[in-house]
């Protein structure tokens, strides 16, 4: 069990409740009623509703349209490479990557070859044979994993035909999800969080090369004694202080013979599993439980299950937890990655994705499962020195990914198509939107792109300043 010290960089929250609008109130009603709104009710443009408000530091600035393709009813993770500008969407519904400039806040293209949407009962997706689904970028490479279990290898500085380069294998049953590079691009962690057990799969990646030649080294395992069976293994994280990689476990059998999921009287903790690459032998390798000596193996946590996983400022870590994973989790954990100190933050729970941006030292967190007690689905606003929630922001119900131009200071949030019940429904919107939030700040009923704005004032500056002088400038 972790401890929780006094910690000079943690501290714990204070939350600032936000207001629903009347016109957040009716499209709550009209959501709850079964209807789909008209595209005509949302002609007064984009950034409309709750999801929008004018007293938050975090603004709403506009949203992007998938231009030319099918309305968003499936997404997966996001990723942006603040040096070319471009912001990528792992668009199930459209079977590929969309690509949106964040200088210019357009549409750019969509690189496909994917899945798309597979659906199962009840016009639902069935998010573990669908892709693409995890992304990250290095340079002119983009990693994408698909639901068929491959990673597919995309050049960006190569026509939108011939962009894929490679689609490499895992071995498994269903998709590759969220994974992480080194800093230099060379290493590439994948997670195949949907087969039993979960694995990850260890690439050596492309660096800066010219031409792509990813391939295989390792497949890593758990200690089936460890992870839950049928539990996942999620977002991996890059750390380059301690040159390790960080993977959220949801689920971890501790206390042993404990009941996984919500409402248990003997719940599961949650767990870090600490990576070395340099231990590591090609072929396969299996991790056990946590070792401080070497710093690797899987760690327990403290009232988080956690998604999603972000390297923010003085080599913390920021979990997305989320109340799915286990009772009680009602927080946001925040963990140094060398000392293992750590704060939860109260006031936000149930993200996804997760994101540190240097550019203002703020954590974002795609809360999409976040509580109707704590404001329901939000984009959580965290400070990354004090580690107090900010703001939350109302989001539709399918927004669980967020990601940051750190460049810019902009911030981007996907929103699907409001819930389809009756009539010609698109396949796979019976999992749509059911706050009518998300349609509000499109400015239609499509799904699209959201993209907020957050300008750095004086204290911002020096809060940057000091931690850039301290060697803290983290970014992805």
């Amino acid at each position: 069990m972790l401890s929780n010290p006094t910690h000079s960089d943690i501290f714990h929250p204070r939350h600032r409740r936000l207001q629903i609008t009347r016109a957040g109130a009716l499209a709550l009603l009209v959501a709850a009623l079964g209807f789909t709104m008209p595209d005509a009710a949302f002609a007064a443009g984009p950034c409309q509703g709750p999801g929008a408000p004018t007293t938050t530091q975090t603004k709403c600035l506009t949203a992007i349209p998938i231009t030319g393709g099918n309305p968003v009813v499936s997404f997966d993770i996001s990723w942006v490479n603040p040096d070319r500008a471009e912001f990528y969407l792992a668009d199930r519904s459209n079977s590929g990557i969309d690509i949106i400039d964040t200088r210019s806040n357009t549409f750019k293209r969509t690189i496909g070859g994917f899945k798309g949407v597979v659906l199962k009962a009840g016009n639902l997706v069935n998010s573990n044979l669908s892709g693409p689904d995890g992304v990250v970028s290095h340079g002119r490479w983009l990693y994408a994993g698909d639901g068929d279990s491959t990673l597919k290898v995309i050049d960006l500085d190569a026509p939108t035909a011939t962009a894929i380069k490679q689609s490499i294998s895992t071995g498994g049953l269903f998709r590759v999800d969220e994974m992480a590079l080194t800093s230099d691009g060379g290493l590439l962690l994948a997670a195949n969080n949907a087969d039993n057990p979960a694995f990850g799969t260890l690439f050596q990646a492309n660096f800066d090369n010219g031409v792509s030649n990813v391939s295989i080294f390792t497949k890593i395992s758990v200690d089936p004694a460890i992870l839950v069976p049928g539990q996942s293994i999620e977002q991996p994280a890059w750390d380059e202080t301690t040159k390790r990689f960080y993977v959220s476990v949801p689920q971890i059998n501790i206390p042993t013979g404990c009941t996984p999921g919500p409402g248990s009287s003997n719940p599961c903790q949650g767990g870090l599993l600490v990576i070395d690459p340099t231990t590591l032998t090609a072929g396969t390798a299996t991790i056990g439980a946590f070792n401080p000596a070497t710093n690797t193996g899987v760690l327990a946590l403290n009232e988080c299950g956690p998604n999603g996983a972000t390297v923010g400022p003085h080599d913390n870590l920021l979990l997305g937890c989320t109340p799915a994973n286990g009772t009680g989790i009602t927080s946001t954990l925040v963990i140094n990655a060398t000392t293992k100190h750590f704060a939860n933050i109260g006031g936000i729970t149930g993200s996804d994705e997760v994101w540190f941006n240097a550019g203002d030292n703020r954590y974002y967190t795609g809360s999409s499962a976040n509580p109707p007690s704590l404001g329901g689905p939000a984009l959580g606003v965290i400070n990354g020195r004090t580690n107090l929630l900010i703001e939350t922001i109302p989001q539709g119900s399918g927004s669980h990914s967020v990601t940051a131009d750190s460049a810019r200071n902009r911030v981007y949030v996907g929103q699907v198509v409001p819930k389809c019940t009756t009539g010609t429904c698109p396949p796979g919107s019976a999992g749509g939107d059911t706050t009518g939030v998300s349609a509000q700040l499109c400015g239609t009923s499509n799904g699209c792109v959201v993209v907020y704005e957050h300008h750095v004032d004086d204290d911002d500056e020096a809060d940057l300043d000091h931690d850039r002088d301290h060697g803290h400038d983290h970014d992805h």
